[in-house]
């Protein structure tokens, strides 16, 4: 089962917000894309402190909310939550390769290694709402241990729908080159590749492997409409300034002034990256902590207007 466009936004920690999400969106309508990984703990116990444990995504087309966690019963009830939340499917993160996520919690990439936990989880989650339950994870735990296809058939098993593959290693964090294996007739869930997909190029070598979609994650950062162009619903914006303030606007109605503004400095660079003079404007943009002088820096470096 794939849900209507074969194109993915991945999950990224610190940058598929919902801001984020909707500024691709204005490219990409139709893309399914994910949130960013949502603690099962936090979001059962509504920790104030994480905005996106009370987000609504009713308006956002195909979105996939992504859990992590090592509860099994936990795991089901913030399911249920982001379900109540409007979310196409849920997806559970079983290859964020972080230390915090993967040893010190018994999450993410660490069921990779506990198969017997993996699939206790996905049960429960499968179990626990009404919609499709995917799974993201990686080749496997380190080269000895590439075992990603067991984890597979017992995802067939347990009522997954499809399933997100990244071509590295748990051990290779995001070194090194992502390599996705080839996907036989064993596999009977629709497979979506994700590692270093950055072109057309890339994503027809995915689809000769065997995989039924891929999935765009670092090629996002500065490109919003990267999976627009890709598909087709759009082209490369031959005015970026525009984008990038409307983009700070959406960052702060979601976070404020005080933290938007230091959270967008990381955007300003990928969005100016490769540009005559970027350097300078990243030193600029790092010393700045208001709205209104960010954006009278990005329209001078873009030579765009303010009213958007």
């Amino acid at each position: 089962m794939l849900i209507d466009n074969q194109i993915f936004g991945a999950p990224l920690a610190g940058i598929s917000d919902k801001p984020f999400r909707r500024i691709v969106r204005m490219f990409s309508p139709k893309a399914p894309l994910y949130t960013e990984m949502i603690s099962c703990h936090s979001l059962v116990e509504a920790h104030k402190n994480c905005l996106r444990n009370f987000d609504r995504y009713d308006d956002e087309g195909n979105i996939g909310a992504q859990i992590f966690g090592a509860d099994v019963s936990l795991m089901g009830d913030a399911a249920k939550i982001l379900q109540d939340s409007g979310a196409t499917w849920i997806d559970i993160n079983m290859g964020c390769p972080v230390p915090k996520v993967a040893t010190r919690s018994g999450a993410g990439a660490y069921l990779m290694r506990d198969h017997k936990l993996a699939e206790k989880i996905m049960k429960n989650v499968v179990k626990s709402v009404q919609i499709p339950v995917s799974i993201k994870t990686r080749l496997g735990w380190d080269d000895e241990h590439r075992d990603w296809a067991d984890l597979i058939h017992i995802a067939e098993d347990c009522g997954i729908s499809f399933a997100a593959l990244h071509g590295r290693t748990r051990a290779q964090l995001y070194t090194g080159q992502s390599k996705l294996p080839r996907i036989d007739d064993n596999i009977k869930i629709p497979m979506i590749g994700n590692g270093d997909i950055k072109t057309i190029d890339d994503v027809k070598k995915v689809f000769e492997l065997g995989f039924s979609g891929a999935m765009l994650g670092r090629a996002m950062l500065g490109r919003p409409w990267v999976i627009g162009v890709l598909t087709g619903a759009c082209k490369t914006p031959s005015q970026v300034g525009p984008v990038v303030l409307r983009h700070l606007e959406y960052m702060l109605e979601y976070y404020g002034e005080r933290n938007a503004v230091q959270m967008f400095r990381k955007h300003a660079a990928w969005y100016s990256a490769g540009m005559h003079d970027s350097t300078a404007f990243r030193i600029k943009v790092n010393q700045i902590s208001d709205a209104k002088t960010l954006k009278a820096e990005i329209c001078k470096f873009w030579g765009c207007e303010v009213d958007i």
